[in-house]
C-alpha cells in the first residue's frame, strides 16, 4: 500500500510538468443500463498552436455522467466550467475568465478477458469563457478540444492501470472586433501518450488519475461512483 501511495504521489507531481486534450476516462465502463456519476478536474497546461502563434492553457471542472448503452458501449457526457489563457508569440496575453464548458463522447470495448481490457474512445470538450480585453480591444473566444484514443488496461487487486495512444486536436477560435479567426493546434504534435489508473476506494467508488504526454501537457483527476 505504501508503494501505491508513493506511486500516486509521484504521478500527480510529475504529470503537470511533462503532460497536453480531453481526458480519456480510462477503460472502466458501466454495464448495460447502468451509469456512473462523478466530479472531475482537467488542466490543460500547455498546447502549442500552429504557425508559431503561441500556446493556450485551460483549467476546467465538470460533473460527469457515463451511461451503458450495452456492456461494450458507453456514452460519456460532462458539464461544468472552464477558462482560457492564450500567450501569443509576441508576448501578448489574452486571459478569458471562467464560463460554461461541456463535452460528450463514447467508448467502445472490444476486448475483455483475464484482467485485460482494450477500449477505443472519442471525446470532445468545448469551453466558452467570458470575454477579455487585449490592448483595449474586446475579444471573446472558444476552445474546442477533440481526441480519439486506444487504451489497454490491466487489473491488479485494487488498482487498474492503463496505457495507450491518442490523436488530438485543439481549435482556438476568437473574435476581435467581430472578426472571427480559427487557430488550430500544431499538427506536428497531434499524436500523444496516455497513462492513467483507477484506484478502488470501495466496491462502487474509485479515483481516476490520468496524464497526457507529447501531443499536449495535461492532467485529469476525478472521483466516480457506480449506480
Amino acid at each position: 500500500m505504501r508503494k501505491l501511495v508513493l506511486f500516486l504521489a509521484l504521478f500527480v507531481c510529475i504529470c503537470p510538468a511533462i503532460a497536453e486534450a480531453a481526458p480519456c476516462y480510462g477503460t472502466r465502463m458501466p454495464e448495460r443500463k447502468k451509469f456512473f456519476l462523478g466530479a472531475g478536474a482537467y488542466s490543460l497546461f500547455n498546447r502549442y498552436l500552429e504557425d508559431g502563434q503561441g500556446k493556450v492553457r485551460s483549467i476546467q471542472g465538470f460533473l460527469l455522467l457515463s451511461w451503458g448503452v450495452f456492456d461494450w458501449l458507453s456514452i460519456d457526457l460532462k458539464g461544468g466550467f472552464g477558462n482560457i489563457k492564450q500567450h501569443s508569440s509576441d508576448d501578448e496575453t489574452a486571459d478569458y475568465s471562467i464560463g460554461f464548458a461541456g463535452g460528450y463522447g463514447f467508448r467502445l470495448k472490444f476486448y475483455d478477458r483475464k484482467k485485460i481490457r482494450m477500449v477505443f474512445g472519442f471525446q470532445h470538450i468545448s469551453v466558452h469563457p467570458k470575454h477579455s480585453y487585449v490592448s483595449t480591444a474586446k475579444q471573446r473566444a472558444i476552445l474546442d478540444d477533440w481526441q480519439v484514443s486506444l487504451l489497454a488496461s490491466y487489473d491488479f487487486k485494487r488498482v487498474s492501470t492503463y496505457l495507450g495512444s491518442r490523436w488530438s486536436r485543439v481549435d482556438y477560435i476568437r473574435w476581435n472586433l467581430n472578426q472571427r479567426k480559427r487557430v488550430m493546434s500544431d499538427l506536428d504534435r497531434s499524436m500523444g501518450l496516455v497513462l492513467g489508473c483507477d484506484l478502488a476506494l470501495n466496491q462502487k467508488t474509485w479515483l481516476n488519475l490520468e496524464g497526457q504526454f507529447f501531443d499536449a501537457q495535461a492532467l485529469s483527476v476525478s472521483l466516480n461512483y457506480s449506480f
